[in-house]
């Protein structure tokens, strides 16, 4: 098994510095999800990796050979695009056999190798039939054992899921990730959606404007985003504005317009201007009338129903709160009714900010 290693890649056109020394690695069977906006530069950086667009500094690995200048049929790579780029004149056994063909494989070998790589997509005794018998699901398997049936050392997957349903799409990635599972894959996964990332991703790196601002766990990146940038990015918070006025052991105080707020963090100062990010699930209804810590008062707005959740729109003071209830009921709270909200001191993230 082959992993993936990336060192401080860089890719221009023209005066556009699109790729900004970006470093990677991908471990043997691990699933990296490459998220960001849209123009930061992570197809640019799986085209560079695949060998499509040249490398203007760095160096790539795949195990220990650098393919940096390797053209892309020298890469052996896996790839999987948003399109599926199957041809519509040739049977499902005929696309999935092309690259086989390509590389010379004996004609007596192909059928079988056919057939073993529907199998492990779980389209086995699909290969005579025509593209445009499949659904979308069915192509975009068909693109994975295509890519598969090479034997690939790494594989490489741009939006592969863009084109598909909702219900499609929670399928397939599973099965994605199923597949770079047992096959030992080194995978990156380039993709905008982020319930996607945080379902599928080993490690999510996410990108903006070609540099690579965070590399960690779903969980991890979630939870304790490095920066304004990535908390804004990956899911919903609330952003305010603050400055550290105390500190001890246990964690800081901090003066925002919410009130004063303690957080868990030990890496800050008195006198530190942060970001105050909460994100909507860990603000909640106040259970105790006696809790002193991080209470909050606020003024109900509207509700978004949304089936499993439900958003509710809050005032407290000029700073507009967003608050999620995960399986609401059917009882509406009413808009203008004033309510105290409370909040972990684990759950308040501070983030550097600019004075």
């Amino acid at each position: 098994m082959t992993g993936l290693t990336v060192e401080e890649l860089q890719v221009r056109f023209g005066d556009v510095l699109a790729v900004d020394r970006v470093s990677l690695s991908v471990a043997p069977g691990e699933l990296v999800l490459l998220l960001g906006p849209s123009g930061c530069g992570k197809t640019t950086f799986l085209r560079a990796v695949a060998g499509f667009v040249e490398a203007g500094g760095g160096r790539i690995r795949f195990g220990d050979q650098d393919v940096t200048r390797l053209p892309p049929h020298a890469r052996n790579a896996g790839l999987v695009f948003q399109s599926f780029a199957l041809w519509p004149h040739m049977s499902v056994g005929e696309n999935v056999a092309f690259g086989l063909r390509e590389q010379g494989v004996p004609r007596a070998e192909i059928p079988a190798r056919v057939d073993q790589a529907l199998a492990s997509v779980e389209l086995g005794g699909f290969a005579a039939r025509r593209i445009d018998q499949l659904s979308g699901g069915e192509q975009q398997r068909v693109a994975l054992a295509r890519a598969l049936i090479v034997r690939p050392r790494c594989l490489l997957l741009d939006e592969p899921l863009a084109n598909l349903d909702a219900r499609l799409r929670r399928a397939m990635r599973d099965q994605i990730r199923r597949i770079c599972k047992s096959f030992g894959l080194a995978s990156i996964y380039v993709t905008h959606d982020q319930k996607e990332a945080l379902a599928v991703a080993d490690r999510i790196a996410v990108m903006q404007k070609g540099r690579l601002l965070q590399l960690g766990s779903p969980r991890e990146v979630y939870r304790r985003p490095a920066s304004r940038a990535v908390a804004e990015f990956l899911g919903e918070t609330n952003l305010v504005a603050g400055q550290v006025v105390a500190a001890d052991a246990s964690g800081v105080e901090i003066a925002c317009s919410l009130g004063r707020l303690r957080a868990a963090a030990t890496d800050r100062q008195p006198g530190d201007a942060v970001w105050v990010s909460i994100r909507p699930e860990s603000l909640r209804l106040a259970r105790d009338a006696a809790t002193t810590v991080n209470r909050i008062s606020a003024v109900r707005g509207e509700v978004v129903y949304l089936g499993d959740v439900a958003e509710h729109r809050l005032q407290a003071g000029e700073q507009s709160l967003l608050v999620t209830e995960a399986n609401p009921g059917a009882a509406s709270a009413e808009a203008g009714e004033t309510v105290t909200l409370e909040v972990a001191p684990e759950d308040v993230v501070l983030l550097a900010r600019e004075t």
